[in-house]
């Protein structure tokens, strides 16, 4: 990119409508408590923009099958009670819900899901 296109890439960034949705998604708050995520090496994983109210995002895919994660901390895309992952297609065709926390659970609704 050179100088040109980055100055004019730099004018329709709206800082201050950045830097106000971080601190209502609490982004810097959610980078501690997130877990690590040690994924299988045979998936291949897609990190993805948030959207819709989500703070992470990615899709995980195999030879067979494609999925989406995300994860609410505010009960913003659907109710959980407290942040949660969800997982579409899960491995019955809906969705799947478990803690932010745990990560096992997480790990092996995707390996489900993948399969299924």
């Amino acid at each position: 990119m050179n100088l040109k296109n980055w100055a004019e890439n730099q004018e329709k960034i709206d800082r201050k409508l950045i830097y106000d949705h971080e601190l209502k998604m609490e982004y810097h708050k959610w980078i501690t408590k997130i877990p690590y995520i040690n994924f299988p090496s045979n998936w291949q994983v897609q990190i993805t923009p948030p959207f819709a109210g989500a703070v992470v995002r990615f899709r995980v895919k195999n030879d067979y099958r494609e999925i989406s994660v995300y994860l609410d901390c505010y009960d913003i895309l659907g109710y959980y009670g407290k942040p949660y992952w969800e997982i579409y297609p899960a491995s019955d065709q809906d969705i799947f819900r478990c803690d932010m926390e745990d990560v096992d659970t997480l790990l092996k609704e995707i390996k489900l899901s993948l399969e299924s």
